[in-house]
């Protein structure tokens, strides 16, 4: 029997991607679990593993970071989880989610609450964890505390920007669009920054009495970063967390002492190294999705035949929310 998934073979845009035939995995072994996919998250990093940017060892090699579905089959040293369970992941990439089935080490699932349908789920795993992660790991927000929340509209800014508010902070957020703007008031934001337009540093230092931003969350990367420092107050956190415009090039650390920023380039893997850590995390998540406090919002779901649209709008930032690729459909 087989399955379709989407493989890379040869790197490149969105084209490189080919919706192909492969067997199905046999039964689980060891502490692997395979997971009949529903939903299987569309991310940033899934574009950089298709491009290059983040080379991948072997090839061809099947995309998608993150998912959720049911239970078919656990290996024999897997505790906690058995056939039929509905269960939400994140896989070490290149991944594998892009397909009908995955197989997931068994550190890596949680268990979706009770009512949760499984696209929000798969919605929330990479980027409603990363979210989590920045603003109560990396850099801990505080009430009263300004912070600065890039590309707040597109699909993790949205949910920094929710966290950091719902923390007592006041948050600055960048948009591109009025419509996008308008996406990141919704999330909490009580200034924006047209950053296409407007001097991105001199604007959140007039928003902040001159005193800057206590926190930045940078997703935009070469665009915005830059700014990023130039808007952090003394001793303040940049956090630069994504690429969406291009790498971030080399920088000299004597940069850093203007305002003895403390710059870190974290990612979600740095935070769920166990099964322990991984598990809090997506407890905390998904706890926070269930009780309302963080709104998860899906504004596209293809088909995989459809993968390479799904990938140039994201690339395109045509996006305000999660896109899904729903592979029995």
């Amino acid at each position: 029997m087989s399955m379709h998934a989407i493989q890379v073979t040869d790197v490149g845009g969105p084209e490189a991607m080919k919706l192909v035939s492969l067997p199905l995995p046999a039964q689980a072994t060891g502490e692997d679990v395979v997971v009949k996919v529903a939903a299987a998250g569309v991310n940033f990093i899934d574009t950089y593993h298709r491009s290059g940017l983040y080379p991948v060892a072997s090839s061809p090699f099947t995309l998608g970071v993150e998912g959720a579905g049911v239970v078919d089959s656990v290996g024999p040293q897997v505790q906690g989880l058995a056939p039929g369970d509905r269960v939400a992941f994140i896989t070490r990439p290149p991944g594998g989610s892009y397909a009908e089935y995955a197989v997931v080490h068994a550190s890596k699932v949680a268990p979706v609450p009770p009512g949760m349908d499984l696209d929000t789920a798969a919605a929330a795993m990479i980027q409603g964890m990363t979210a989590t992660a920045l603003v109560s790991r990396a850099a801990p927000v505080r009430p009263g505390e300004w912070v600065l929340v890039t590309a707040a509209a597109g699909g993790t800014g949205r949910l920094v920007a929710q966290l950091a508010r719902a923390a007592g902070a006041r948050v600055i957020g960048t948009a591109s669009t009025p419509a996008k703007a308008a996406v990141a008031r919704e999330a909490g934001c009580e200034a924006v920054v047209m950053y296409t337009e407007q001097d991105l540093a001199a604007e959140v230092l007039r928003l902040t009495g001159g005193c800057g931003a206590a926190a930045v969350f940078d997703g935009v990367g070469a665009a915005t970063f830059d700014a990023a420092l130039a808007a952090a107050a003394h001793l303040g956190f940049v956090v630069s967390y994504g690429n969406a415009s291009g790498k971030v090039p080399p920088l000299d650390i004597l940069r850093l002492s203007r305002n003895n920023v403390r710059l870190m380039r974290p990612a979600l893997w740095d935070f769920v190294n166990t099964r322990e850590e991984f598990r809090a995390l997506a407890g905390e998540t998904l706890t926070a999705v269930a009780e309302g406090r963080l709104k998860v919002l899906v504004t596209g779901r293809y088909p995989l035949s459809q993968a390479a649209r799904a990938h140039g709008e994201l690339q395109g930032r045509a996006t305000t929310g999660k896109l899904l690729l729903l592979p029995g459909a």
